[in-house]
């Protein structure tokens, strides 16, 4: 019998590994194929030759977007909606989550009822549209006229967060608060010396959904940022591919690069940030979302 379980257990195994392999390696490939794709030359990318391996390496497809002045400053404009918006998003969540998790707060059932139920049923996108349209002329009448300022604030709210930053709140042991209260401290220095350092993991797994959402963010940053020296990187790539499937811009494209190794570099130099700051904060992410995700 033991024999036997030792048995199952081993093709148990092979079969998962083989599985994730397989899945890794179509979740991979992609992002290998638009490497290969960015870097070869053009017969080879319009007449798909391309696999995995590049066909006739020319970086000119880079070359032309480094010497871009539309890319950088969009580049420079996902960052700052990237930056800003995961700063105000996690201040938000924060302070929404460490009040819920407070049993004393008036009203706490109501609330926390409330929060969730924005997630079961939601106004639709044109509710959310007229509301920022609402929040855009709010704005132009304080004198922001930056739109960028708009999508910061406007999406600076994520109801799932806030739960999950609840539950990590309320997994801190109660005997600390009061140790802390009996030694003088007040409530924002019990959030931001008790709270805050005990919930890193959460707030680390939580400060990187929100800086991915924001990096990603295409569809409102579209419809809301009107200037188009404020749009940002996701924007400036789809208008790039619509321009460059047109039929009569193709008829005289001339360069040694085709048009679509130029995408495929402005993808890849979008998803780099991302593989960059993954690794540091992975190590957070499977604790972060246990510890906000199940409640004691």
């Amino acid at each position: 019998m033991k024999r036997r379980l030792e048995i199952s257990e081993l093709i148990f195994k092979i079969i998962s590994y083989t599985l994730l392999t397989v899945f890794g390696l179509c979740c991979l490939y992609p992002f290998l194929y638009a490497i290969s794709a960015s870097v070869s030359n053009r017969h080879a990318v319009e007449y798909s030759e391309i696999i995995l391996i590049p066909k006739g390496v020319q970086f000119d497809a880079f070359k032309e977007m480094f010497s871009s002045n539309e890319f950088w400053n969009a580049y420079s404009n996902t960052l700052f909606l990237t930056i800003y918006g995961t700063v105000w998003s996690l201040f938000v969540a924060i302070l929404g989550g460490y009040a819920l998790s407070k049993k004393r707060l008036l009203f706490r059932k109501f609330f926390n009822f409330f929060l969730v139920f924005t997630m079961w049923f939601s106004a639709g996108i044109v509710p959310q549209y007229l509301n920022y349209l609402a929040t855009k002329e709010a704005f132009t009448a304080l004198g922001i006229m930056d739109d960028k300022w708009l999508v910061v604030i406007a999406m600076g709210m994520a109801a799932m967060n806030i739960i999950l930053l609840r539950n990590a709140f309320e997994n801190v042991p109660g005997e600390i608060e009061e140790a802390a209260i009996v030694d003088g401290a007040t409530e924002l220095q019990v959030l931001t010396k008790v709270f805050i350092p005990m919930s890193k993991s959460t707030i680390a797994t939580v400060a990187l959904f929100f800086a991915i959402s924001r990096w990603n963010g295409y569809f409102w940053a579209r419809q809301m940022i009107s200037n188009a020296s404020e749009q940002p990187l996701q924007v400036f790539i789809r208008d790039k591919l619509e321009f460059y499937t047109d039929g009569e811009n193709l008829a005289t494209w001339t360069r040694n690069y085709a048009a679509d190794s130029l995408i495929y570099a402005l993808i890849v130099c979008s998803i780099v940030p991302i593989l960059i700051i993954y690794p540091f904060i992975q190590k957070y992410f499977a604790k972060g979302t246990n510890a906000g995700g199940v409640k004691e």
